[in-house]
């Protein structure tokens, strides 16, 4: 067995820097004992043991690989010493590349002559190769956008194989950073590229010298040797038979060569196509990448690829990019259709309306897609608003409806409330009974008043947004087309108007339908009608659907739609407002109807019951319901200035107050049996002294007539001249008018009520009078001398006290009109009586002068001019006391008269049918 050596150790390499392929000689010891003894050899981490030449024991020769490490040691591995070490290390350097145009004696390498690396974000164009660094300096890109270099630049770029070159732009793009020492050294460089370029062939020729040289002496052999032998021209000669050497060499080597050839120009066509795939991939895969942004919805992506691939294929020539050109247009004209598809589709949002616009645009779409869009939301409006009447219609017929208000009449929702003293303010009362489902043309009104201001504004803003074309991106900016569509937009001005006004026409004829009816005529009505009005909606319903119409009329305002766009809303306004005021002023005469029956008979220390009360506050409330719409909205007019709504309004008024007067009438003539008393009460809290008795009066006509005079009393100096303020302030200028008819109407009632009751009351005593007088045949020619006044006298001023009690318990200032009237009454009859007896006894004059004086003096408070008038004639009928002693009897019968009944005699003194104080 052989001893062992030692390890190899490598002391030197020369060169000791190169590039990949460097041939290289290795010096060292121990370095093996043979090829065969050479086992492994690494430069930089890179076997070399291929290419490696044994010289000797301290000599190695061999080429450098592409070594991974820049820099690294040189381990040489023997059969004999195993792994070996290095006290030295090889640079490997990067190679120089070679260009496509470079001229080369020796083989290169396939590499990829291309950096087809491209900055998607600089939008560098397919079609621009990168080129190798041309400053020969390490790259310090900044942050400049590249929009901005195109604004700097324009119609140039930083493309260095570009025919429209900036070496500005270059510089911007890629050493905006690089310090100026950098600089310099990129100028030597581009210098020694530019002298290499000018040494050209010159460099080449020097390269391969000792070829040129070899084969130069080659040929100078050859030809002294031809000339020696002086065969040229001898068919057969050497050079004849050079050439079939060469040409067999030549053929051998074809055959020998051939496979590995053609696999070299089938290689070299399969890079070429990779290359051309690599350069326009962007083209390639363009299709592709459309659809999948489509459906990725990146519809700015794909626009923006597509402007590129137009700009540098749109006039291609060859015929592979005609046709992958041809499939982008394909996917285009789908995406057109898509979006126009997605634009025309309702309902949709305003952004997307205009981002789809913007998109079509950019895609040059045929036709206006913005007017398109315009039309097809016009449509859309009216088809909603359609609907929507079509829905309730149909939720009407099929019984859907749900429970709508029963009006509720002033005096029920009066009844509810606790009793509400006069001269009080009205206040609604707190009822669940109050909550109800709104009536349907209520909630249609509502309903079609949300379509119309959630669809108009963004309808408006559209058209706001065609007119200035904002719709529009800068693309079609650049190319005039948004001047060419604003020019578009100013031709069709009148037919958006138009539009405009058919929705707002469309809008007020549904609402007329609905609650005016009358206002449209039988065509219209076919299209618009179709609601069940049997039961007409109240003025608190129409106050809502006013107040819902101008909260329209305004959003619509607030958008600045021309006013004469807006009119018709305008007039529809005006014809609900008057509506509202009519039909609010005629279901106030149907709930002044109906008091009557919540007349309880109960008085107060006034004389009057809660009937006027009731009234008043049933006509105050109807103006608070009347206030919303009569307020005059910008824009809007006061409709009582209108003569014909005045007129109606006036009328109808007065027909309110003969209403009720017709009422008061009525409770006038009831009889006990027409009575409901179950509501009846006495107001035990009233301090009246009279109080108990109330029961016992509220069941008879008499007592009821004297209420009703009380109330008309009150009604004409209290309550009709409240009233007359409150429609003064209200607007209704004809308030005047209204209450002077009304008060000529009450006093009518008044006047005939008053001589009822009159007529009922001083019958029974005037009709007393002269029976009582004759009573027991008694002759005012045969009488005895009179001791006292007679009963008949006696019970007619009871009658009349009574009469006194029975005003007095209902009405204090009552007492003293009807007191005075019967008074008229039996002093007529006094009169007539006296003046039909044809002679008086002595003591019959006597008797009739003490009867005639008790009775004046009874009742002094209450006489009249007539009933003075009268009851002068009756005593001038007497013939005079002519003694003293008559006239002593006289006055002593008359003071016995006043002592016995002084009691009865002192209800008509004057202090006691004062106020009494409570």
């Amino acid at each position: 067995m052989s001893r062992a050596r030692q390890p190899p150790l490598v002391t030197g390499i020369s060169p000791n820097e190169g590039t990949p392929w460097t041939k290289v000689t290795i010096r060292g010891e121990n370095l093996g004992t043979g090829p065969n003894d050479l086992i492994g050899l690494s430069i930089c981490g890179h076997n070399c043991l291929l290419t490696a030449e044994w010289m000797s024991a301290s000599k190695i020769v061999c080429r450098v690989g592409p070594a991974k490490d820049d820099k690294g040691e040189i381990i040489v591995t023997t059969k004999s010493g195993g792994l070996g070490t290095s006290t030295v290390s090889f640079k490997l350097l990067k190679p120089e590349r070679i260009g496509i145009l470079d001229q080369s004696a020796v083989w290169v390498d396939e590499l990829n002559y291309y950096d087809m690396r491209t900055d998607r974000n600089k939008g560098i164009s397919p079609l621009s190769l990168r080129p190798a660094n041309p400053l020969g300096i390490d790259f310090d890109k900044g942050k400049v956008p590249l929009k901005d270099l195109e604004n700097m630049f324009p119609g140039m770029s930083g493309d260095f194989t570009s025919e429209n070159f900036s070496a500005t732009w270059y510089l911007i793009e890629n050493h905006s950073s690089t310090g100026f020492e950098h600089l310099r050294v990129a100028v030597g460089n581009l210098k020694k590229q530019a002298s290499k370029k000018n040494e050209g062939s010159l460099a080449y020729v020097k390269g391969g010298l000792s070829t040129f040289f070899e084969a130069q002496d080659a040929l100078a052999s050859i030809h002294q040797k031809l000339e020696s032998d002086g065969t040229e021209k001898v068919e057969g000669s050497m050079t004849q038979r050079l050439e079939n050497v060469l040409n067999r060499a030549s053929e051998t080597a074809d055959t020998l060569f051939q496979e590995v050839l053609g696999r070299k120009d089938k290689a070299d066509s399969t890079r070429n196509a990779l290359n051309v795939l690599q350069r326009f991939k962007f083209l390639f895969n363009l299709p592709l990448n459309i659809e999948r942004n489509i459906q990725k919805g990146d519809y700015d992506v794909v626009i923006n690829d597509y402007e590129k691939a137009k700009s540098l294929f749109g006039n291609t020539e060859v015929p592979v990019f005609k046709k992958v050109y041809s499939e982008v247009e394909t996917r285009i004209e789908a995406l057109r259709k898509l979006l126009m598809d997605k634009l025309l589709e309702t309902p949709s949002t305003l952004h997307d309306q205009k981002r789809y616009i913007r998109y079509l645009s950019d895609l040059h779409a045929p036709g206006d897609p913005a007017w398109q869009c315009i039309i097809a939301q016009h449509k859309w409006i009216l088809q909603l608003m359609q609907n929507c009447k079509e829905d309730f219609i149909k939720e009407q017929k099929v019984g859907g409806v749900g429970l709508e208000l029963d009006r509720s009449s002033a005096l029920n929702r009066i009844s509810l409330a606790a009793p509400v003293k006069r001269g009080g303010s009205f206040q609604k009362p707190k009822d669940d009974s109050w909550h109800y489902k709104s009536p349907q043309q209520v909630r249609f009104v509502e309903k079609l008043s949300d379509v119309v201001i959630s669809q108009l504004p963004n309808f408006w803003k559209l058209w706001i947004s065609y007119v200035n074309g904002s719709l529009f991106s800068e693309t079609g900016e650049k190319s005039g087309q948004v001047e060419k569509l604003k020019k578009n937009a100013r031709q069709r001005q009148n037919d958006f108007k138009g539009m405009i006004e058919e929705v707002t026409r469309r809008l007020v004829q549904l609402v007329r339908g609905a609650l005016l009816p009358s206002s449209l005529s039988e065509l219209q009505l076919r299209q618009y009608g179709g609601w069940d009005t049997k039961t007409p909606l109240s003025g608190c319903w129409l106050t809502q659907v006013i107040h819902t119409v101008r909260l329209s009329h305004e959003a619509l305002s607030a958008l600045e739609i021309p006013n004469d766009l807006l009119q018709v809303i305008q007039d529809l306004l005006q014809d609900l407002r008057v509506h509202c005021l009519l039909t609010t002023l005629q279901h106030t005469e149907e709930d002044v109807k109906r008091l009557a029956k919540k007349e309880d008979w109960v008085v107060d220390n006034e004389g009057i019951t809660s009937l006027p009360a009731q009234f008043e506050q049933c006509m105050v409330q109807m103006l608070q319901s009347l206030k919303e719409p009569m307020e005059c909205k910008p824009g809007e007019i006061n409709i009582l200035n209108l003569d014909v709504v005045q007129d109606k309004a006036c009328e109808q008024c007065v027909s309110i107050m003969k209403v009720f007067i017709k009422c008061l009438e009525q409770l006038s003539i009831k009889t006990d049996g027409d009575i409901d008393t179950s509501h009846l009460s006495v107001d035990l809290a009233s301090p009246d002294l009279f109080g108990s008795i109330k029961e016992d009066f509220s069941s008879k006509p008499e007592q009821r007539l004297l209420i009703i005079l009380s109330n008309c009393q009150y009604l004409e100096r209290h309550t009709f001249l409240n009233l007359a303020e409150h429609l003064e302030k209200n607007g209704f200028t004809t308030a005047e008018k209204i209450i002077r008819v009304s008060i000529d109407a009450l006093r009518q009632l008044d006047e005939y009520l008053f001589e009822t009751y009159i007529e009922k009351k001083s019958d029974p005593i005037v009709g007393s009078l002269e029976p009582g007088i004759y009573a027991g045949y008694f002759d005012w020619k045969d009488c005895l001398l009179p001791t006292g006044v007679r009963s008949y006298l006696k019970e007619a001023l009871v009658s009349i006290i009574s009469v006194h009690a029975e005003v007095f318990t209902i009405s204090k200032e009552l007492v003293s009109r009807v007191l005075s009237k019967i008074i008229e009454a039996v002093a007529e009859e006094m009169s007539r009586l006296m003046q039909c007896v044809s002679s008086f006894s002595k003591n019959g004059a006597l008797q009739a002068r003490l009867e005639i004086r008790a009775l004046l003096d009874a009742i002094e408070p209450y006489l009249t001019s007539e009933s003075r008038s009268s009851f002068k004639q009756a005593l001038e009928a007497l013939p005079q006391l002519q003694s003293g002693a008559d006239k002593k009897l006289l006055e002593e019968l008359l003071n016995k008269f006043k002592s016995s009944m002084k009691l009865q005699l002192n209800c008509f003194k004057p202090a006691s049918f004062q106020p009494v104080k409570r």
